[in-house]
């Protein structure tokens, strides 16, 4: 490959941000290794990745999907005239955009750009994310040149051949997180030598750890730990009129965490889900964490995520129905356990890929050859 070739990649998925960080971080190598390298974003539209994309510096276009929903619904009525819709226009930009490789890093919009990807000869790069791989990406597989995962054993679900060990991709800010603790507390408003409990249920929020954390306010404060909440939209308001009531200073809920190198380097325990990007991030930034893995993922796939860690004793697991009862208990008995959270810290490390964002790009690149 010529330094300055102009080269033409196409990155498609998203919904969420363990989808869409992932995916910014491998464009971002992409451009570290040849700067002259064009990058398009396919999303599914009214997602946030048609927000998040564009401030990361990158054009998206986004496909009319959606997912079909496991309930009953009579939105699932309109799935087969989406994705036709979706089929249709990811045919449009890839014959415009003319790609050498079509990366998919799950999400909606992956699965009907990477099927005519391959359709029109294009070569198919997935990005496997999780311990226990979904339908669409099982699919997509037959058709992909390479299959990029973070877990070993994907062999039981994709062809040996094709399967390169990376890790998963996760934002560069959170790599180096050393001594920014004091920055960290001037940011968040709070005791840089105070005990800190992070809380992220996701870009989206978690119910029920919401749920748990509103119920233990109290606890929480009177215990002495700080708190950085992440509530996720749906559930802000309700933090912000709890916390009304308890009058206190030692709790800050936000919707969303703008600055999560600072959150991490803040945190001396994390409460999280167990998607596949935060289980990464954990292991760069090697916190102590309690793990509340989504019940309603796909395949199980958060529980899988979180065992991978829970079996070398490198992070802790409630499980979701038991949050209510268990959570604040168990973050406020760890966080004061400075023996176990050593021994979380020290454990997890090992399974820190802090170069997998430049290993996926070097396999992209590889495809182009």
């Amino acid at each position: 490959m010529q330094p300055n070739q102009n080269i033409r990649v196409v990155i498609s998925g998203g919904g969420t941000g363990g989808h869409i960080f992932p995916a910014i971080a491998i464009a971002n190598a992409l451009k570290a290794v040849n700067k002259d390298i064009e990058i398009l974003f396919v999303g599914a539209e009214g997602k946030m990745e048609m927000e998040k994309v564009p401030a990361a510096g990158y054009t998206i276009k986004g496909l009319p999907i959606a997912g079909i929903k496991r309930e009953v619904s009579i939105d699932n009525l309109s799935f087969p005239l989406k994705l036709m819709k979706s089929l249709n226009k990811a045919n449009s930009i890839l014959k415009e955009f003319n790609p050498h490789v079509a990366v998919g890093v799950g999400g909606y919009a992956s699965g009907p750009l990477l099927y005519i990807a391959a359709r029109r000869g294009v070569p198919t790069l997935i990005q496997e994310q999780n311990s226990y791989p979904g339908i669409t990406n099982k699919l997509l597989a037959k058709k992909a040149k390479k299959i990029c995962v973070a877990y070993e054993n994907m062999h039981h679900f994709f062809p040996a051949a094709k399967i390169v060990f990376t890790g998963n991709p996760v934002r560069s800010d959170i790599q180096s997180i050393e001594g920014k603790r004091e920055e960290a507390a001037q940011f968040f408003g709070l005791d840089a030598g105070r005990p800190t409990l992070l809380i992220v249920g996701g870009s989206q929020g978690a119910r029920s750890i919401n749920r748990a954390i509103k119920s233990g306010l109290q606890e929480l404060v009177e215990s002495g730990v700080q708190v950085i909440w992440q509530t996720g939209k749906l559930f802000s308001q309700e933090a912000s009129e709890a916390l009304t009531i308890i009058n206190t200073t030692s709790i800050k809920a936000m919707d969303f965490i703008s600055r999560m190198d600072l959150a991490y380097a803040m945190a001396d325990v994390v409460v999280t889900r167990a998607g596949a990007s935060t289980v990464s991030e954990l292991c760069i930034v090697r916190k102590p964490s309690i793990m509340v893995p989504l019940p309603t993922a796909a395949e199980d796939h958060q529980t899988k995520n979180c065992k991978a860690l829970v079996n070398r004793n490198a992070a802790l697991l409630v499980p979701d129905i038991e949050a209510s009862n268990r959570l604040v208990k168990e973050a406020i008995a760890l966080i004061f356990n400075k023996e176990k959270c050593k021994e979380l810290s020290e454990n997890i490390a090992p399974l820190a890929r802090p170069q997998a964002a430049f290993e996926i790009a070097n396999e992209i690149i590889q495809l182009v050859k």
